[in-house]
């Protein structure tokens, strides 16, 4: 994996990293619509946090190409970018293999180590 493309991963994995960016990814839509998207407002009392918090996360997931925004229906809407995500899933995919072991495999159990007398 070139160097720029592992920068990009990273920046991603730690932003999404967080406890709370992981929570937010988890409530915002996957698609762009004012019907079922979230705005600061909303989020923000959903998760018990202050807007300022909020934003400050949202900010760090933008960065990272994570979720995009759009002004729509009097407010600013924020949604899973799903480029960013899949972005995500591939730089895994090189690192570990695209295709997962079906079951995972078990380690062998040590025997206890000796003590030296």
């Amino acid at each position: 994996m070139p160097l720029r493309r592992n920068n990009d991963l990273a920046k991603q994995l730690w932003a999404a990293g967080d406890p709370v960016r992981l929570r937010i990814l988890q409530l915002l839509p996957q698609t762009p619509d004012c019907e079922h998207g979230n705005n600061v407002s909303t989020l923000a009392k959903r998760l018990g946090l202050s807007q300022p918090t909020v934003s400050h996360h949202l900010r760090v997931l933008r960065q990272a190409g994570l979720v995009s925004y759009e002004k729509m229906c009097r407010d600013v809407f924020y949604w899973v970018d799903p480029a960013g995500a899949m972005s995500i899933l591939a730089g895994l995919g090189e690192i570990f293999g695209a295709q997962p072991p079906a079951t995972p495999k078990t380690r062998a159990k040590r025997p206890p180590a000796k003590v030296a007398s």
